[in-house]
C-alpha cells in the first residue's frame, strides 16, 4: 500500500507498473489547479528544458541533487561519470532511485548535513524548498555550508508577478502577504494526498540580493519568458 502522504512516490511506483501517463494534481491556494504528468518524472535528457540541460552541462565534481524525484538528472550525471548524491522527502521516489543505482537518501534539504559538494542542483524550482521569501536566506546559508570553496548552486525559478496582472496592465497585490511568490500547495495522486506545504517562486532580483548578502557571486545564465536559471558561486 502507498503511503497516504507520498503522492509523488505513489505516482512513480504506479507508472513503473502500468506505464500509463496518469496525472499528479497540484492544488494551489492562490491560482487554478495544475497537473504534473507522471511520465514527466521519467523524461529523457532530450526532453528536458534548456535550463536543465545548461545546469547539467555546468555541473562539476561531487554533486548534490536536491528534490531529485525519480532521479532523471542524477542518472544523466552518473552516466557522465560524476559522483552524485540525491535527496528527496518521498520514500517511494528514494526507493526507486536506489533500485536503479543512485546513491539516494530520504532527507529534507535543511536536514542534510556533514557532506561537502562542488555542485548543488535545485532544478524544477527546487529553490522553492525555502517555502517563503523570509526563509530564503536561511536556505542559502545552509547550502553554503554544504559547498566546497568555488562550488556552485544551479537553481531555476520564475517571476510570477504576471499572475497578478489586470487587463489594464496594472497589478493587484495582497498587501497583507509578505511576498507575491509565496504559495501553498497540496499534491494528490489517485487517493493519496500530501499535506499542504509552503513553496516559493522567487524573482531573480530578490534571489540575487539575498544570495549576495549570504556571500555568493550570482548571475543569471538563462532566461525564457518569466523563467530563469541562476548560478550562485562561492
Amino acid at each position: 500500500m502507498p503511503s497516504n502522504s507520498d503522492p509523488i512516490g505513489f505516482a512513480i511506483q504506479t507508472f513503473l507498473k502500468t506505464k500509463k501517463p496518469l496525472d499528479i494534481l497540484v492544488h494551489c491556494d492562490l491560482c487554478d489547479d495544475d497537473i504534473i504528468p507522471s511520465e514527466v518524472l521519467f523524461r529523457a535528457y532530450d526532453h528536458m528544458p534548456e535550463s536543465e540541460k545548461i545546469a547539467l552541462s555546468k555541473s562539476k565534481g561531487k554533486i548534490l541533487d536536491v528534490g531529485a524525484g525519480a532521479g532523471v538528472h542524477s542518472l544523466e550525471l552518473i552516466k557522465r561519470g560524476f559522483d552524485v548524491v540525491a535527496i528527496d522527502i518521498s520514500a517511494g521516489a528514494v526507493e526507486y532511485m536506489i533500485s536503479v543505482g543512485i546513491n539516494a537518501k530520504k532527507l529534507s534539504f535543511l536536514n542534510f548535513k556533514n557532506e561537502k559538494f562542488d555542485t548543488i542542483l535545485m532544478l524544477m524550482n527546487g529553490i522553492g524548498v525555502a517555502g517563503k521569501l523570509s526563509n530564503l536566506k536561511r536556505t542559502l546559508e545552509h547550502a553554503k555550508q554544504l559547498l566546497n570553496k568555488g562550488g556552485s548552486i544551479y537553481c531555476d525559478s520564475s517571476d510570477v508577478k504576471n499572475l497578478y496582472e489586470e487587463e489594464d496592465g496594472s497589478y493587484w497585490m495582497d498587501l497583507v502577504s509578505e511576498y507575491y511568490g509565496n504559495f501553498r500547495f497540496q499534491l494528490s495522486f489517485k487517493q493519496v494526498k500530501s499535506s499542504w506545504f509552503d513553496w516559493l517562486y522567487v524573482d531573480y532580483d530578490s534571489l540575487h540580493e539575498i544570495a549576495v548578502n549570504v556571500g555568493f557571486t550570482t548571475r543569471k545564465i538563462y532566461e525564457k519568458d518569466n523563467h530563469y536559471l541562476a548560478e550562485l558561486t562561492l
